[in-house]
Order: C-alpha cells, then structure tokens, then sequence
C-alpha cells in the first residue's frame, strides 16, 4: 500500500510537471513569440511574459527581435558611366512582425539572410548605377545608403517582416584595371588645382610687388622733395649768411676768398699755374698800395709773404 501511495504521489507529480510544462511558456525580453495550432498561427506577436497555451494542440516558435547583422558578400558594382567597383557592406536587421516572419521563413534565420541578401545586393547595383565614379568617392557614404536603406525596408516589411535598420559601406574599391588610370585622372585634376593655386599666388604675388614698388617710389619721392625743400632752404639760409658777411667787410671778405683760392690750388705736390703776371689771382701777392704810411708798407709786406 504504502509503494502504491508512492507510486502514485510521484506519478502525481510527473503529470503535474509535465502539464505545466506543457501549459506555461516564457517569453524573453529579447523575444517574440507566435501561438500556433497544428501549424496554424492562432496568437500573433506575443509580448514577454509568462503565457498559457493548449499542451499538444498548441506550440509556440519565438524569435529574436535584437538587431542582427548580415554581412554580404562582395560584389561588383557598374556606376552610370559604365566603371566597375568592388563593394564591401553588411546590413543590419531585425524582426518587427513576427507572423510574417514565420509565415515566409518559418521562423529560420538563414532562410531569411538568403531571402534579404539578394535584395539588398539589386538595390545597391540600382543606387550605384545611377551616380557616377566622381560622386560615388565624393559623397558620404552614409548618404550614399539613405535611398537604399529606406527603399529595402519598406519591402523587407512587407515580405518577410523584418526591418532593414541600416546598409554601412565597409569598403569601396576599384578594380585593378581601372585603378590605375582613375589615380592617373585624380593626379592629373590634382596638378591642374595646384596649377591654378599657383598662378592665383603669382598674380596676388605681382599684385603685391606692384602695389610696394609703387609706395616705395612715392615715399621716395617724398623724401626727394622734402629734401629738395631743405637743402633750398639751407642754401637760402647760406646765402644770406654770406652775403651779410659780405656786406659788413667787402674788402676783407675779398682777401679772405683769395686766401682760400691760394691754399686750395697750391695744396698739391708739384702743383703749378701759368698765369699772366698782371693777372687778377695775384692782386693780393703784389705788394699793395699802403692806405697809410708805414701801417700800409706792413700790410704790403705780409700780403707778400702770403
């Protein structure tokens, strides 16, 4: 009796276990969850939290609505003039309805990579055809993926359920073909800036060396000028110095200009003057006429000496 009991309770308790387990399912704050009866969706998008469901007649798939990323594969792209380049992306996505989702993948994540992947490599061929090579390097690429990215995931929505949240650009690379004559253009259009730079700089240059040259010659003239005015002045100054010399001792004066004549052209060695003995040079050499007796006679003396 009492293993029967034993039996029993523990029975019991298997089938109490069992019928829980059955009956009461968890969802995850990363999940959602669909209800379904003999493969039919009965529930959709299931919050988390703690759910009863019919044990048997009823199952439940849940499904991770986190951001997932797909990386592509690599592929060649043809831009509007026809130029190859060799993309590198990966895509991130993620679950928002989860009935659609079931219904066209049956819960399974690498169906649903396979169904994205080829969508999402027609429209970045669609994105790249439309710009040319020049754009394609010049733009963000950020930017770049914008059309794509919002053109893909109103799509994605409808067909399977998942929302494309973004398509990065890992790289972009050209082909070893035309690498080296797009790098050529690139120099080339890069010599032709720094051509064009340095003419600008020529010309502000000249412009420059123009405008200094032409207020050097004005200060220059300036300077002239005032110059000009100084010396006119100091010459006036000095001839009315001179003549106010002059006129206090005319005689004197005379006399003191010979000198000076005198000394200036016999300062040299060997220096000689044929000149007329009567000649005017010699006036105070000659013996002058005394102006008064023996006063006058030692004026001649020492104006012959000299």
């Amino acid at each position: 009796m009492v293993n029967n009991r034993s039996l029993l309770i523990v029975g019991t308790l298997a089938a109490v276990a069992w019928l829980a387990s059955n009956t009461l399912y968890v969802v995850d704050e990363t999940e959602r969850a669909v209800k379904l009866r003999f493969g039919e969706v009965v529930e959709e998008n299931i919050q988390p939290g703690l759910h009863v469901k019919v044990p048997i007649a009823q199952t439940v798939r849940k499904f991770d609505t986190r951001l997932l990323t797909l990386d592509t594969d690599t592929s060649r792209y043809l831009t509007l003039e026809q130029k190859a380049v060799i993309v590198d992306s990966y895509v991130k996505w993620q679950v928002v309805n989860p009935t659609r989702y079931y219904e066209a993948t049956a819960g399974d994540e690498m169906m649903a990579i396979r169904l994205i992947q080829p969508r999402v490599d027609e429209s970045l061929r669609n994105e790249f055809g439309r710009l040319n090579l020049q754009e394609i390097i010049a733009e963000r690429r950020d930017d770049l993926m914008i059309g794509p990215t919002e053109e893909l995931d109103n799509l994605m929505r409808d067909e399977l359920g998942v929302a494309i949240r973004d398509i990065r650009i890992k790289r972009i690379d050209l082909p070893e073909d035309v690498s080296a004559a797009v790098f050529e253009r690139m120099r080339s259009e890069r010599e032709r800036e720094a051509r064009e730079w340095r003419a600008q700089g020529q010309e502000e240059a000249e412009r420059i060396r123009a405008n200094a040259d032409r207020r050097r010659q004005v200060l220059i003239a300036q300077a002239n000028e005032r110059a000009e005015t100084l010396r006119g002045e100091g010459d006036a100054e000095a001839a009315g110095i001179f003549s106010e010399a002059y006129g206090q001792d005319q005689e004197f004066f005379a006399f003191w200009r010979s000198l000076n004549a005198y000394r200036n052209s016999f300062s040299g060695d060997g220096n000689m003057l044929v000149l007329e003995p009567d000649s005017d040079f010699f006036r105070y050499l000659r013996s002058a006429s005394p102006s008064n007796g023996e006063g006058g006679g030692q004026s001649g003396t020492g104006n012959s000496e000299e």
